[in-house]
């Protein structure tokens, strides 16, 4: 007699395995993004550090969800104000005057709160990455294990 699966459980096992796959697929993209975005933060850091960053007092101009934007004076009398916004703008709001740290070879593009760096991006990524496998890793089981 034969001992194979009836087709309909075969093609079960098929689409639990296709599942399984892009699960963990996903979850490994959307991990490397979350890495991607720190090394990124940390490039934006050294950018600024090297030579010697910028300082300057800054007034908070804009503040919305896809970027806070402040302006501020460089000691040669230039006044700048990045259009992607400050890095690290968390608890800023309009009309603040915030000490600000930025490139001095860009000043019109890198520019950060002073005494914020990458590390502020660590909890909310790694969080993230926890948060992925934490659903991914028993779902991942279940398929597989359904799948047998």
């Amino acid at each position: 007699m034969d001992e194979r699966p009836a087709p309909r459980a075969r093609t079960r096992r098929g689409w639990r395995r296709v599942t399984a796959a892009a699960l963990v697929t996903v979850g490994t993209v959307l991990s490397a993004l979350c890495v991607l975005l720190v090394i990124g933060c940390w490039l934006d850091d050294r950018a600024i550090e090297r030579p010697e960053p910028g300082r300057a007092t800054a007034e908070v101009v804009l503040v919305s969800f896809p970027r806070t934007v402040v302006r501020y004076t460089t000691p040669d009398g230039a006044v700048y104000s990045p259009s992607l916004g400050v890095l690290y703008p968390e608890g800023l709001q309009t009309g603040q005057l915030v000490r600000v740290e930025y490139d001095p070879a860009q000043p019109d593009k890198l520019v950060r709160v002073a005494g914020r760096d990458f590390r502020i991006a660590l909890l909310p990524a790694g969080t993230t990455v926890l948060g992925i496998w934490l659903v991914v890793v028993p779902l991942v089981w279940w398929l597989r294990r359904s799948a047998r």
